[in-house]
């Protein structure tokens, strides 16, 4: 297994999502299908994920579970972790193992049934370009589909992905960059889905991983790119900046609106929004109304007049 240190958050933020997923989708529905895809080596990554499924072995008995594998066909690390990860899959779990590039996704899906029900894909390309617009395509094809995807920085542009994810039917999507300091590298992990409530589980679930020495998060959005530290509380500043920003945008906003702005457009949770409101209420920065009570959604905020 990887040392490698953003390979380490990454494992363990993909199975903090497979473990909200995983009931999630099989309380919705009897068919659900997990696929992961690699570029390259996965670190690791893989079998960790097929692991999860053992915690919930009596909510696959009587359903059509499948978990779908894909990475490079000389990989030979990874069918063998492969193989003795399915010896201990619990009864209920398909796991295949499918050789290729992650152009593979699509036709593997197809496969898998993955159409029309619950489904979870982590497409890791590091090393390689971005997804295609039929990957994107094939991904939404699930009711409802949620898509991990990481990406080299070079190769992510934010805009283009975005406006790609969202015409493929994945239009609430967030990123997020890992930077590793030994060795200075990065990668921006990205999330793209149509459910709100799964938007909000992944950003509790990129906070809550453990802090691991040597990576932070950086908000892509943030123009000064500040880097902070994992952390269940985490640093408001760059927060504070979008936000004051985003209203001499927009000139007022209403709290719901900025939360949502917030989980779209931030690292953040939507949470971090109050959080950081009531401060810039506080210091004479943003005004409210109306004027007194709880700070509740349909509260307008903007920004405080010049003195």
């Amino acid at each position: 297994m990887s040392t490698d240190p953003i390979g380490v958050v990454k494992r363990e933020l993909l199975v903090r999502q497979l473990d909200s997923w995983t009931p999630a989708a099989l309380h919705r529905s009897r068919r659900v299908t997990f696929a992961q895809a690699y570029a390259g080596a996965d670190g690791g990554v893989a079998d960790a994920a097929l692991r999860v499924f053992a915690e919930f072995a009596d909510l696959l008995r009587g359903r059509r579970t499948t978990a779908l594998t894909i990475g490079p066909a000389d990989d030979h690390d990874l069918s063998a972790r492969h193989a003795a990860a399915q010896s201990e899959l619990p009864d209920g779990l398909t796991a295949h193992l499918v050789p290729g590039g992650v152009e593979r996704l699509p036709v593997g899906l197809k496969a898998a049934g993955a159409a029309g029900a619950p489904l979870l894909v982590y497409l890791d390309g590091t090393g390689g370009p971005g997804p295609a617009p039929e990957i994107l395509a094939a991904v939404a094809g699930g009711r409802p589909a949620e898509l991990l995807l990481v990406l080299d920085p070079p190769v992510w542009s934010g805009a283009d992905h975005r406006r790609l994810l969202t015409e493929a039917g994945l239009p609430l999507v967030t990123e997020v960059e890992l930077v590793a300091e030994t060795p200075a590298r990065s990668e921006v992990l990205v999330f793209g889905t149509a459910a709100g409530k799964r938007l909000d589980a992944f950003k509790n679930a990129l906070w809550a991983v453990d802090e691991y020495a040597g990576v932070r998060y950086r908000d892509p959005a943030d123009p000064e790119g500040h880097l902070l530290d994992i952390s269940l509380a985490p640093h408001p500043g760059p927060l504070r900046r979008e936000l004051l920003t985003r209203l001499a945008t927009v000139g007022a906003a209403s709290v719901t609106e900025l939360r949502q702005f917030t989980a779209e457009r931030t690292v953040y949770r939507p949470a971090d929004t109050n959080r950081v409101l009531l401060a810039l209420l506080a210091a004479g920065l943003v005004r409210r109304e109306p004027e007194a009570g709880r700070l509740a959604g349909d509260v307008t905020i903007t920004t405080a007049p010049t003195p």
